[in-house]
C-alpha cells in the first residue's frame, strides 16, 4: 500500500532517526536532512506528501523556509507540520496563518506523530478531491447500472486496479470516462493518495507545460500537477488534445520514472499511476502523425472501452432517477416523478450526448416544473428544443465573428464570456466554478484576473 512520502527536517540526530524509523515502520516512505539548506536540495528534488519541519535550526529557520514555500502560491502544495521544543503560541499562530498543518511541540508524542501525519494526509486528499471531480454529492458513488454492459465493465476495471500499469479509457465524449477513472482509484493500493485530474481543454495553453510539470526560479520550486500525483494517479482527460511536444514529454516519464521541471537543473523521480481517457480514435491519430505511437503503444496496455449510453439502454430509468435525487438534494430542486411514458421516450432516446446530455435533460425537467409528474409531451418538447438549438448553433458557426480574429484573441473572448456567464449562475463562487469547469482553484483565479473579470458577490438587497 503506497502511504506517501515524508520528508523530516530537524538539525537534531536522535529525533531525525526516532521520527524516521517510527514512519518507516508504519509503511512511509522517508527521507530526511540536517538543516535548512538540505532540506532546500531535497525539496527540490522530490516533492515530500508531508513535510515535519524543524522550527529552529543553526543555519536556516523553519519559519523562514515555510515562507520560501508559501511564496507566490495561494497555498501550500503539501501539508507542513512544524516542529519545536521551544514554541511560543505566537510562533504556532504565525506558522498556521503561512499555511502550517499543524504545530508540535517537543518533546514529541509519537501517537499524536502519526495521527497528525495521517490526518494532514487525509486533509491533503480530501481537499484535492473537492477542488476535482469529487465536490459534488454522489459523484463518489459507484458508476450506476445494473446492465450486462455496466457490470462487465466494473469487473473489469476491480482487475486491472490493484495493478500499476497504464490504463486507456476509450469511449464517446459524456459517456463517463472520469466516473471510470475514479472508480479504478477506489479500488487500487493508491486510494490512500490523491488521484490528481488534468483536463486538457481546462489548462491555459500557453502555461501548460509548466502547470504540468512544474518550474524552477531564482532557486525556488514550483511543483507541477504531475509531481502532486506522486505516489497516487495521474487522471488525463483528454490525452489527444495535448500537443507531441507534451506528448514525449509524459513518454519519458513513463519510461523512465523521472521528468524534467522547466528551467530545472535535473531530473526529478515521480512514481504516479497514469490514467488517460479520450474520445479520439488514437490509431486514426496515430496514422496521421498527430499522436505519438510510442505513447499511444505504452497507453494501450489495457484499454478499456466506456459503451456509449444507447448500448446500455437498460440503465437509463437507473440514471435518470439518479441524477433527479441528486438535483433534488444538492440544489433544492422540486422533486418530480417520470411518468410511464417519459420513461419509455427517454429509454429509447439515442442520446448522443451521453451521461452529459442526460444530466441537462433531468435539470431542465426539473427547472421547467409545472406539474409533479414529468409528461412524455414535455420530453418531446425538451427533445425538439435541442435538437433544434444543435441545428442552429451549427448554422450559426457559419457566421460566427470569432472566426475574423486570431485564435488567441478569439480564445480569450471565449474565456471570459464563459467565466462571466458560470460566475453569475454560481453566484460568484469560484470554487463552485473551478469545479464546474474541471480547472484547478489557484490557476482559475490568475486566469479571472488576467481577463479583468470582477467577481461580484451577491450582496442584500437594499
Amino acid at each position: 500500500m503506497s502511504s506517501g512520502y515524508v520528508l523530516v527536517v530537524d538539525d537534531e540526530p536522535d529525533i531525525r532517526e526516532l521520527v524516521q524509523d517510527i514512519l518507516e515502520d508504519e509503511g512511509y516512505q522517508v527521507g530526511v536532512a540536517e538543516n535548512g539548506e538540505t532540506a532546500k536540495q531535497m525539496l527540490r528534488q522530490r516533492r515530500p506528501d508531508v513535510l515535519l519541519l524543524d522550527i529552529w535550526m543553526p543555519d536556516i529557520d523553519g519559519i523562514s523556509i515555510l515562507k520560501d514555500l508559501k511564496a507566490n502560491e495561494d497555498k501550500l502544495s503539501f501539508p507542513v507540520i512544524m516542529m519545536s521544543g521551544h514554541g511560543t503560541i505566537e510562533t504556532a499562530v504565525e506558522s498556521t496563518r503561512l499555511g502550517a498543518y499543524d504545530f508540535l511541540e517537543k518533546p514529541l508524542s509519537l501517537a499524536k506523530l502519526l495521527l497528525t501525519v495521517e490526518h494532514a494526509l487525509d486533509a491533503y486528499k480530501l481537499d484535492k478531491e473537492n477542488s476535482g471531480l469529487k465536490k459534488q454529492l454522489y459523484a463518489i458513488d459507484d458508476p450506476i447500472g445494473k446492465s450486462a454492459a455496466m457490470t462487465k465493465i466494473c469487473e473489469q476495471i476491480r482487475q486491472i486496479a490493484p495493478l500499476d500499469h497504464c490504463v486507456l479509457l476509450q469511449g464517446e465524449s459524456g459517456s463517463g470516462k472520469s466516473k471510470f477513472a475514479r472508480y479504478l482509484h477506489r479500488h487500487s493500493h493508491r486510494k490512500n493518495m490523491p488521484m490528481i485530474t488534468v483536463t486538457v481543454a481546462g489548462l491555459n495553453k500557453d502555461t501548460l507545460v509548466r502547470d504540468l510539470f512544474g518550474f524552477e526560479k531564482n532557486g525556488k520550486v514550483t511543483y507541477g500537477l504531475i509531481e502532486q500525483a506522486n505516489n497516487g494517479i495521474l487522471f488525463i482527460d483528454d490525452i489527444a488534445e495535448l500537443d507531441l511536444f507534451v506528448q514525449g514529454r509524459l513518454q519519458y516519464l513513463l519510461e523512465k520514472g523521472e521528468i524534467y521541471r522547466v528551467d530545472g537543473i535535473g531530473p526529478v523521480k515521480v512514481n504516479c499511476r497514469l490514467i488517460a481517457a479520450t474520445h479520439y480514435n488514437l490509431d486514426e491519430l496515430v496514422n496521421n502523425d498527430r499522436f505519438r505511437s510510442e505513447l499511444y503503444y505504452l497507453l494501450k496496455v489495457k484499454p478499456v472501452r466506456i459503451p456509449p449510453l444507447r448500448q446500455h439502454r437498460e440503465d437509463i430509468p437507473d440514471l435518470l432517477n439518479h441524477y433527479r435525487d441528486r438535483f433534488v438534494q444538492q440544489d433544492n430542486f422540486h422533486y418530480r416523478n417520470f411518468s410511464v411514458a417519459a420513461l419509455n421516450r427517454l429509454r429509447n432516446y439515442e442520446w448522443p450526448g451521453n451521461l452529459m446530455e442526460l444530466k441537462n435533460i433531468v435539470q431542465s425537467l426539473l427547472i421547467n416544473a409545472s406539474d409533479e409528474d414529468i409528461s412524455v409531451e414535455e420530453v418531446d418538447s425538451l427533445i425538439l428544443n435541442q435538437k433544434n438549438n444543435t441545428n442552429n448553433n451549427t448554422s450559426n458557426l457559419m457566421h460566427n465573428p470569432l472566426f475574423e480574429i486570431p485564435l488567441k484573441e478569439a480564445r480569450e473572448q471565449f474565456e471570459k464570456s464563459y467565466l462571466e456567464y458560470r460566475l453569475e449562475m454560481e453566484r460568484g463562487s469560484v470554487g463552485k466554478v473551478a469545479q464546474f469547469a474541471g480547472v484547478e482553484r489557484t490557476h482559475l483565479y490568475r486566469k479571472i484576473r488576467a481577463l479583468g473579470i470582477e467577481v461580484k458577490k451577491p450582496g442584500k438587497s437594499k
